[in-house]
């Protein structure tokens, strides 16, 4: 009696346009259906959320948000990493990485990030990375800053390769990565991993 919705966002594969599936909750909640839209991690960072739920409003339809746990802090975690260690850092930056640096579309001020000295985390960045890399290298990181590669975060494929800001880009290409992967940079990422840690 449930009718399924493919609305995925496939990195580089199938895709549903967002306005569609703003079009198919507003839809389905007017004909008297009860619609859950179901995502992964924090519906709010990156997931655009906030833009179905204003879909919502915008049609007179009430809806409830149900936040979700972040990939960027528990993909880390699942691979022992923890994006704050206390007197390692005291700030974790989540970026989006689905524009190179230089991009006239880009908002990230990556000159800024490379000074600080705290985790950075880079969402949607594989094919990206490499640029990345040779920004924060450019604006003052150090080549030796420890890195690490997190492929299918939460899969029965996870995998991580540990690396630094240096030896990032050939790490993606040794290892053929593929989306979806979260890519750490900072001292963090050069801990030991944790014993609970797959």
């Amino acid at each position: 009696d449930v009718e399924i919705v493919d609305a995925a966002k496939i990195p580089y594969g199938r895709a549903m346009a967002q306005e569609a599936i703003n079009e198919v909750l507003v839809d389905r909640a007017r004909a008297g259906k009860f619609v859950v839209r179901l995502k992964g991690g924090d519906p709010f960072l990156y997931g655009r959320g906030y833009e179905e739920a204003q879909a919502c409003a915008a049609a007179g339809i009430p809806c409830t948000v149900v936040p979700g746990v972040s990939s960027a802090l528990a993909v880390p975690a699942l691979a022992g990493i923890p994006v704050t260690n206390r007197g390692m850092t005291h700030e974790v930056t989540v970026v989006s990485g689905h524009l190179p640096p230089g991009h006239p579309e880009s908002l990230i001020d990556w000159e800024a990030l490379a000074r600080m000295r705290g985790t950075l985390v880079v969402l949607m960045g594989v094919k990206n990375t490499p640029a990345i890399a040779e920004a924060l290298l450019v604006g003052g990181r150090s080549a030796d800053t420890p890195a690490a590669i997190i492929v299918d975060g939460s899969l029965d494929g996870q995998a991580t390769y540990r690396c630094t800001l240096g030896s990032v880009a050939t790490a993606l290409e040794t290892e053929d990565v593929r989306p979806p992967a979260i890519v750490v940079i900072g001292q963090v990422a050069g801990l030991p991993p944790a014993l609970t840690a797959g």
